[in-house]
């Protein structure tokens, strides 16, 4: 039963020229008071929410970002600041990227966080999809099965961490604590300090590939799966929704069907379905602008990926279009009776779920974000809650 909504806020600014016809992303590069533009738009969002009875609100980390997509490059920094400008809701990393931390650093971060706010912020984790950052801060994404290897060992030291008095780890990329004399002793053990207050550490990771190897391990560590919304790409799969509960069952953890799960979806409110569709194309389309050179539409074609940064091509190149996404359950879209009918058909589909996430795309304007939000708290999330 659906008891539960949040929001992911990708970190987006406000941006003009948008659709396909408008600037592509790879020419947007914005100055740097209009990247801090960000701030302010996650502080507004985050009182919102917390007025209005949201239970969290997702933050993502993201580095380098001229164009004005994802500019929060420390969601712990800024997760501690909306905890002190609001009362209630958490805030959720949406998620800190583990190859571009050192495992210890995140997790002093996070343990120092949750002691300050009381509990507030919630744990997340992830691999990374931009190379652009991933490699920068020297880590490999370009090879994935490194990726996979790297980020395994980071969050077995992080949870060693979380849960050990004191720990050691001995592995293909990480030997802690290095083995040198200490104040008249050899180091063989270390701890976290602090660690966290809220044990166990409540953890959430995007499932993206949803490979046997991928629910494994995360069913191993207790790692609750967020799905669509933009945490990672597609909606709710049926087959994904069934293969998480099996890893989970695998693990010796019995759970009803959307078990363990946040489902999101995009979502915007009209009076109608056709006035939504025309009021969320641009920002829709926008969303394929940035995602679809890094594989999160999918179906592409190498020349429908290569079309979206050509306004001259992109509305000849039969893109999936808002109504497509309706369609297949990833946007819930119209009037606020029909989208609670929607998510009721969810609830029943998948009696396990407890959690959703409800939001708009990249691209979408600060003002129609909270209208949007306001408007779902007061006329579908009653209905829940």
């Amino acid at each position: 039963m659906i008891t539960q909504f949040g929001s992911l806020f990708a970190g987006h600014v406000d941006l003009d020229d948008e659709g396909l016809d408008g600037t592509p992303a790879n020419d947007r590069w914005l100055s740097d008071d209009e990247l801090a533009t960000v701030f302010p738009k996650s502080e507004a969002i985050a009182k919102l929410m917390d007025r209005t009875g949201y239970d969290t609100f997702w933050l993502a980390e993201h580095h380098f970002q001229r164009e004005g997509y994802e500019c929060i490059p420390n969601i712990l920094l800024l997760a501690l600041h909306l905890c002190h400008i609001t009362k209630k809701i958490k805030i959720g990393c949406g998620f800190n990227i583990a190859p571009m931390w050192h495992p210890l650093r995140v997790a002093e971060d996070y343990a120092t966080v949750d002691r300050l706010t009381g509990g507030r912020v919630i744990f997340g984790v992830g691999r990374g999809y931009h190379t652009r950052e991933v490699e920068t801060f020297g880590a490999p994404l370009l090879d994935q099965d490194a990726n996979r290897e790297l980020f395994e060992e980071q969050v077995e030291i992080i949870f060693k961490s979380f849960n050990q008095r004191a720990f050691s780890h001995q592995g293909k990329y990480y030997t802690l604590p290095p083995q040198v004399p200490y104040r008249g002793y050899e180091l063989r053990e270390i701890t976290l300090v602090p660690r966290p207050k809220t044990l166990p550490v409540e953890c959430w990771q995007p499932v993206v590939s949803a490979s046997p190897r991928a629910l494994d391990f995360m069913a191993k560590h207790g790692i609750n799966g967020i799905i669509g919304g933009g945490a990672a790409q597609g909606g709710a799969a049926e087959k994904v929704v069934h293969a998480f509960r099996e890893a989970r069952a695998r693990a010796g953890r019995e759970t009803e069907l959307g078990g363990d799960l946040c489902i999101g979806f995009s979502f915007h409110i009209a009076d109608s379905v056709e006035q939504g569709i025309k009021e969320a194309t641009p920002f829709f389309e926008e969303n394929i602008k940035m995602f679809a050179p890094l594989g999160f539409v999918p179906g592409l074609t190498p020349e429908q990926i290569d079309a979206v940064a050509d306004p001259k091509r992109a509305r000849q190149a039969r893109l999936p279009t808002l109504r497509s996404a309706i369609k297949a359950g990833t946007w819930l879209v119209g009037p606020p009776e029909l989208i609670t009918e929607q998510l009721m058909e969810i609830q029943h589909k998948y009696p396990g779920l407890e959690v959703v996430n409800v939001g708009q795309p990249v691209g979408t304007p600060q003002a129609v974000i909270l209208e949007q939000l306001e408007r779902f708290a007061a006329q579908v999330m009653p209905a829940f809650k």
